[in-house]
């Protein structure tokens, strides 16, 4: 069924190309760019955004394109949704900011409160909230370590954590994400990701293989935490065999290692559950979330058990706009948007759609090697056929003939042969089915 779109400033929800990708607007504000931006802040589609809302993005030369990334998961609920427009706007008014830190304010609290309803388990938790999706990783493994008074942290192939100092050495990437920028921060430790068109394991082998690993060139007793993505986001959506990530908490609570979810890319309704945890019961200690949480306002929280988030000394955790009210305002209205409008069962709608385009486009282009992902978090690798061998210029090839043909796509993976989508949940069926013929065109064009 076509649900209707959520929010946004009235735009059309149409795909729209007046003028070639990019337009003359956008390529004097692109020289502009050039002239003022330092050159290591690169973008993807060159296109200046004017207005957004739905499943469109509307640019200065007045072309409207279909948004598959939403701003790489943050727009969950689509650009301007009614209730996070409004809930911003009434905190504008009221005071932008205190620092919670000098003088707090209920939004904060809500937000809190909110996540301990929300994340999985039904122990009592606390959260602190900060800006980004690094520095909540950051902010976790500092409370991992304090709580358990050990050093060493546990990370996975393929990882992305972030691009502060500490999340580089977690993120498994050099380039762009490491590249130069060392030397990084020590004791973290890496240990093979369940990687099922790659592997071929079992979740339960793959864990094993992973825990003996950690277990022989680390050691359970030196681990602070395990930090995991329950489905890799920059690292190529992979998502584990069934029973990986449940081994791996069990082995983790057995030990004493706080076992930290990074649900930065796939929270909040992302993958058709409120979280990728609660798709095999898992419950974790900590877990880290960002991107989804507030409409495009730039929030991140670390929520876990009462007795971890505690054991920081009073002080040990905040920063100046960690929570900051208009972020804050604008969760709590993306949650109640999620809430009103059952953003996880339309996830899973959107899921079946693109698995079912993927599906078909799959039997025509066997450089298609695998599909996978869950809900609104979908990705297919593009291989040599037959082969597992990555081919990272066919994909660069069909990203280009989006991009000019007005479909916003993203690659990612650790070879840049994944791409990945991203759809707001507020975008109709069909803006999606159109977006998916330029996608099938853009593989024919290539083949």
């Amino acid at each position: 069924m076509t649900t209707p779109a959520v929010g946004g400033p009235g735009l059309p929800q149409e795909r729209r190309l007046v003028t070639d990708i990019p337009g003359p607007l956008s390529q004097e504000r692109l020289d502009r760019k050039k002239t003022y931006v330092a050159d290591g802040v690169g973008t993807t589609l060159p296109v200046f955004v004017t207005a957004a809302g739905g499943g469109v993005l509307q640019d200065v030369d007045g072309n409207s394109l279909i948004d598959l990334g939403s701003g790489i998961a943050v727009t969950t609920v689509g650009n301007a949704a009614p209730e996070v427009v409004s809930r911003v706007q009434a905190q504008v008014a009221a005071f932008t900011h205190t620092c919670f830190m000098v003088t707090p304010y209920d939004g904060y609290v809500d937000v809190c409160e909110a996540l301990a309803e929300l994340t999985p388990g039904d122990h009592a938790k606390k959260s602190a909230l900060f800006n980004s999706g690094a520095e909540a990783v950051e902010n976790a493994v500092k409370i991992a370590r304090s709580a358990t008074g050990r050093d060493a942290v546990a990370v996975f192939d393929h990882a992305y954590h972030g691009r502060t100092n500490l999340t580089m050495a977690m993120t498994a990437k050099n380039m762009p994400y490491k590249h130069r920028f060392g030397p990084f921060a020590g004791e973290v430790y890496r240990a093979p990701m369940s990687y099922p068109f790659r592997d071929g394991l079992s979740g339960a082998d793959a864990a094993a293989r992973a825990i003996d690993v950690l277990d022989k060139q680390v050691g359970a007793d030196n681990l602070a935490a395990l930090v995991i993505e329950p489905i890799q986001g920059e690292g190529g959506f992979i998502a584990p065999a069934e029973g990986f990530l449940p081994a791996l908490s069990a082995w983790a609570g057995d030990n004493g290692i706080v076992f930290i979810a990074d649900e930065i890319q796939s929270g909040f309704c992302r993958t058709g559950d409120w979280f990728a945890c609660d798709h095999e019961g898992v419950v974790p200690d900590m877990i880290t979330t960002a991107k989804g949480i507030a409409g495009g306002m730039p929030l991140a929280g670390v929520t876990g058990r009462a007795e971890l988030m505690d054991a920081v000394h009073v002080g040990g955790l905040g920063g100046t706009y960690g929570g900051n009210p208009v972020a804050c305002a604008g969760a709590l209205g993306s949650i109640a948007t999620m809430k009103e409008h059952d953003l996880g069962a339309r996830a899973r709608e959107i899921g079946d759609l693109i698995r079912g385009r993927l599906l078909d486009l799959a039997e025509k282009h066997p450089v298609i090697g695998d599909i996978r992902g869950r809900g609104a978090m979908m990705a297919i690798e593009l291989c040599e056929p037959g082969t597992t061998t990555p081919d990272a210029a066919r994909a660069a090839a069909v990203n280009a003939y989006c991009h000019r043909h007005g479909v916003v796509t993203l690659t990612c993976g650790t070879w840049g042969n994944v791409f990945r989508f991203l759809p707001p949940l507020s975008i109709g069926d069909d803006l999606l089915h159109e977006a998916f013929d330029v996608v099938a065109e853009a593989f024919a064009a290539t083949a």
